[in-house]
Order: structure tokens, then sequence, then C-alpha cells
């Protein structure tokens, strides 16, 4: 009966397993067709759960990614109460609903929610379903002469209709994550003057420097309950060096994958620039540039602007709120992660979200090997933050393998500028780079040369080459000199996209190390569950996972090292799961009493790019304590009243 009245389903087994999807575009509309191809399911499948009635393909996928609760268990269908997201009717009416973008669905609201809501007549007389706006939408995008251009449509779209820009932009990742963020926002960052048309997040500048001044700036922010905050100072934006306030397309981006990647709340979520003005004379020049024009301010001043910034943030918002550190310079970002990683809840993901999905790669590898990482040898090619952060990791998982730091230390070779990192030049560098004293993360194009990767296949069964410096020109060699020049026996990762590689007619689908598979799932994990502080055992937990993640296919026929961009949503769920496990192990969840069932909290929690019904449903009261309070006696006439 359930398949004949709603024939649109997805059915699963108890592990969650999707068996069998019918759509209306199978058109199986009677219950003979559809028992039909219930006869194929597997026979060992003792239960069906109808997880929803899926009306669009869209929400068979959705479905299709997570665990079947049986709600008809009152235990299940308790939790799932307790933890879902109640609508709420909006207040705004008429033209101010359709200029509120986290509302306004457009030509998509009903005939009922048009008269309801005042919308009629300011509409054409037309309805579109969600479906139908997104192909809209990626039309028009399609038909942009470049980049910057689709950039502009998108940014203009989430000003005017966010849930269809985070619909657009998940079922369309692959497509657009170049675009939303690398490399096309740092085109857009460079002329983000000349774009630039209405708030996105806030501005901090030097000369708010001090708690009360920074926490009425915060206070100006018109969402209330801000989770996850973005910061940079634009001193090195990309690749592009100081773009100074110019650099909000950053932030703004990278919170666009947190929500796009992950389902962390938009309403969570804050864009922040730290102006202390630029060193970059073309824009100080520029008379469309929108910060400061002075030099950037340094030393104590700039610190205590830091100091102040964290401080009226908790403040503001709790000390649950995560601030991530994006694109400082070099010496400011070990700087701020080592003063306030202990103190704050924060990270820094030019250093531990590369780091991560690096060793995530690494890591994947010795499903190939069958090697532990300290049973191997690594050169890297460039000492920079980034080769540091991936080092560091490395170490750590090399522990849990069962070395010591020594030995950990020893399977990994630095090579900087000066040549190889040696005890002899030890006193002149830090103390990170001292540890590893006795891949590529230099920047140097085509420093990867054919004799070096020969050399490489001639020592190794299955030698390993990152090759991560981006953009595509600086990497250090490409997909297919790697496969080339090692008979197709390398275990290839990019920091750059490359195209897929067919090679003595095998295909090869090279992975690039993105580090948009780690940070949204940490954040997830943060924001969900609270968490005190970061600690960096978070970022390897999220590397495990992520190795986990990518199948035995696409690792042993396609010799890609990560999941599918497609399945990054899911990821991230995992990784909120394994990183809240251990959050709650070590005592650094602040959300308690700890959720019954983890996996089914995070998946209601998560923000969902899809259209709610802005009219509440009337209930009944019971019929005696909806009526009249109390008969009307009938009032005694005074004096007065007339014959």
């Amino acid at each position: 009966e359930s398949l004949a009245l709603h024939p649109p389903c997805c059915i699963f087994d108890k592990s969650g397993r999707r068996h069998l999807c019918i759509l209306q575009e199978k058109k199986l509309q009677t219950v003979e067709k559809a028992f039909n191809m219930l006869r194929r399911l597997p026979p060992n499948l003792n239960k069906i759960n109808f997880r929803g009635l899926a009306k669009t393909t869209w929400e068979c996928q959705k479905a299709a990614q997570g665990q079947a609760y049986d709600l008809s268990n009152p235990q299940m269908l308790a939790l799932h109460k307790l933890y879902r997201n109640e609508r709420i009717h909006p207040r705004q009416r008429g033209f101010e609903l359709l200029k509120n973008p986290h509302l306004n669905k457009g030509l998509a609201f009903s005939l009922r929610e048009r008269h309801y809501l005042g919308l009629h007549g300011l509409l054409p007389a037309t309805f579109m379903n969600i479906d139908q706006q997104v192909y809209r939408v990626m039309t028009r995008i399609r038909e942009q002469p470049d980049n910057l251009s689709k950039y502009i449509l998108l940014d203009e779209l989430q000003n005017r209709a966010e849930k269809l820009f985070y619909r657009v932009l998940i079922e369309n990742v692959k497509e657009l994550l170049p675009i939303v963020y690398t490399p096309t926002v740092g085109l857009a960052c460079q002329r983000f003057g000349a774009i630039y048309r209405c708030p996105k997040g806030l501005y901090i500048s030097i000369n708010d420097n001090s708690i009360s001044k920074i926490y009425r700036i915060l206070s100006n922010w018109p969402q209330e309950q801000v989770k996850a905050i973005v910061v940079t100072d634009g001193e090195r934006i990309l690749g592009l060096g100081d773009l100074g306030a110019c650099g909000m397309g950053i932030p703004v981006g990278k919170l666009a994958l947190y929500v796009a990647l992950a389902g962390i709340r938009p309403s969570w979520c804050l864009p922040v620039v730290i102006d202390v003005g630029t060193n970059n004379q073309k824009h100080l020049e520029d008379p469309l540039y929108i910060g400061l024009r002075r030099k950037r301010v340094r030393g104590e001043e700039y610190d205590r602007l830091i100091d102040n910034f964290m401080k009226a943030v908790v403040k503001m918002y709790g000390r649950g709120t995560l601030v991530q550190f994006e694109d400082f310079a070099f010496e400011n970002a070990y700087k701020f992660l080592d003063r306030y990683k202990d103190e704050y809840c924060v990270f820094n993901d030019d250093i531990q979200g590369t780091a991560s999905v690096i060793v995530a790669g690494l890591i994947a590898t010795t499903r190939v090997t069958n090697k532990k990482l300290c049973e191997q040898k690594f050169v890297f090619h460039g000492a920079g933050a980034a080769g540091l952060g991936i080092a560091e990791l490395m170490v750590t998982h090399m522990l849990d393998e069962g070395a010591t730091e020594e030995q950990a230390c020893k399977c990994i070779y630095m090579n900087d500028i000066g040549g190889l990192v040696t005890k002899k030049r030890a006193e002149k560098m830090t103390e990170r780079h001292r540890r590893f004293a006795k891949a590529g993360v230099s920047t140097q194009g085509g420093a990867f040369t054919p004799e070096i990767i020969k050399e490489m296949a001639a020592m190794n069964e299955r030698p390993i080459i990152f090759a991560l410096s981006n953009p595509t020109q600086k990497a250090e060699c490409t997909a297919k000199d790697a496969i080339q020049h090692t008979n197709g026996k390398v275990l290839f990762a990019s920091g750059s996209p490359f195209e897929n590689v067919d090679f003595n007619g095998k295909l090869f689908k090279p992975g690039q190390g993105n580090n948009s598979y780690i940070f949204p799932g940490v954040g997830l994990a943060i924001v969900i569950w609270q968490a005190k502080k970061v600690p960096d055992r978070v970022f390897l937990i999220a590397a495990r996972t992520c190795a986990r993640m990518v199948p035995d296919k696409a690792l042993n026929q396609y010799g890609r090292l990560y999941p599918r961009l497609k399945n990054i949503r899911e990821l991230s769920v995992q990784i909120a799961i394994d990183v809240g496990e251990y959050l709650y192990k070590e005592n650094l969840a602040m959300l308690w009493p700890k959720p019954e069932n983890m996996e089914m909290y995070v998946r209601h929690q998560i923000y969902q790019a899809e259209y709610d019904e802005l009219i509440n449903k009337a209930y009944r009261w019971p019929e005696q304590d909806s009526k009249p309070g109390f008969p009307v006696p009938k009032l005694a006439r005074s004096s007065m009243d007339d014959e």
C-alpha cells in the first residue's frame, strides 16, 4: 500500500545499506512492478526499513548516506525527537521576507505560503521546486565567460538565497569547489575591492585594539549563536602575498565549505579580517582598496590586538567557539598556534589541516605497500610551515606504530634552499627544524626530474611521490610524469588537481591532497561536541578516518589515495563521530550529557540544503480547553439605561 501511494522511496537493510531506490522517473507506479524488484533483494535481507518516503533523487541519495534508523523502536523515536531541528515560523512578511537570504525561496514559495506570508503578486505566477532552480543556476554558471564571473554569480546567489546556494554547491561540489575556493578565490581576493557589494563578515582594525571595542564590533553581527570563526590578517593569501583587507574572500570561502562539505549551519559561521594595514604598495595606491591605507603594524601592538580579539570572542560567544587561523605569515602562524592551542579552541588549517590530509594519503599507501610508515624513508623537498607540520604529524603516527621518537625522526629527511637539513646547520634553525636534522612542499616547479623519479622506481617496489605545491605550474612533477617514469608503479598524490592518466591500457585517477577532506569534519566535531581545545591528535584521528574511507577498488585499481569528492559530506560525518569519541574519552567535550547515539545526533545537527515549509501546521487542543472559559452572565442594567 505504501509503495502504491508513494512510489518514490528507498529500501534499506538494518546496516543502512541501500538495496533499492524506487523513483518516479523509473515509472514504478504499481505494487506489482515494485514487488517484482523487491524479489531481487538479497535473501539474507531479514528486515526492510522504509527510511522516510523520499520524494526526489536528492532525498534518496541523502537517505542512502546514513544509518537506517528504525523509528518504530520507542528508544530510537525518542532520540529522534530529542535531536531533530525544530522549524520556526518566520516573523518577516512580504518584501522583507524576500530580502532575507536565510528564508528566501524565490519561485519555490508555494501558493499557500504566498497568500499567508504576503508574497502573492510579488512573485511571478509560476512555481518551481529546488531541483528546477538548481538547473537554472547551473545553466547560468556554465554560460559565464570565466571563473571570476562564475564566482561573482555564486556570491550574488549566496546574498539572495542561501539554501539554494548551498544546494547548488553540494550537488556540484567537484565542479564548483575550484570556483568557491582555490584557485578562483585568489583572483577574487586580488580584485575584492572592485567586486565588493555587501558585508559578508566583520573587519577589526588596529584602531579597535581593546576587548571592549572588539566586543562591540562582534555584537554588531546579526547572528548570536556563532560557533565557528575563520580569521585572517591577509598577510599571506594563498601564494599571492599580502592582500590586506581584501583577504576577506578567504574566510568567506572557507566557511562556505564548512557548510557545504560538513553541514555546519551558516548561522554558526563568522568570517573575520584583522586589518592592520598592508605592505602591498599596489593596494595602497589603489582607489578601490577597502582596507586601512598604512603600512602593516607589527610587534607588540599587533600581538595585543590578537590577544584582545581572542578574549573578546570568548566573552561574546563562549570558550567552545572555534577560531581557525587562516593565511597568516609563517612566523605568526606558528606563534599564535603555540600560544593559544592549550588555552582556546583554535587550529591552523595551513599547518594542521595540510599535515592531516597528507598523512591520510600516506596511511592509505600502507594498504598497498604493506609496510608501516616507520619502516620507510621519506624525503621532504621544502622545510616550511607545511613540510614541518606534515613531518610532526607523521612522527606522532609512527609512535603509535611502535617506533621511538628518535627512530621516527630518523625516517624523515628535510631538504630546503640550503640543502639537506643537518646538525651542522642546526644552530641557525628553529627547534622544529632541529628535530629532523641529521614530500615536496617547496613551490619549485619541476623539482622532481625524470631522473629522480626513475631512481625512486629503481629503489622501491611501489615508490610514493607527493607533488604538493600549487598552483599546477608550481607542482614538483605532474601525475603523467610520475606514472610514466615509474612504469605505473607510483603511489601519487598532488596539491593541485590533475586529469586522469591512461597508461599501458590502465586508467589512473590521481588523488588531490585537498584540505577539504579534513578541516570541515574537524570543524564539525569541534562545534557539535563543544571542544575545550583542539589537540594535535584530533588531526591524526581525522587522517586515519580519511584513509579508512578510501575504497579498495579506488586504491588498487585506480591508484587514488583519497575518497571521491562527492562523498566528502559522509567523510565529514565519520570524522566528527571518531573525533567526538576521542574528545569524550579525554574529557575535552563540553556537551553533556554525552548523546546516547552519537551518529544520530551528528546527522540531526548538520545543515540540510532543503526548503522548509514556512507555515507551521495547526494542531488541535482538547475541545473543552478551546471553548470560551465560562458562560457570559447577563449584566444588570443600571438606572441610566433607557427604557
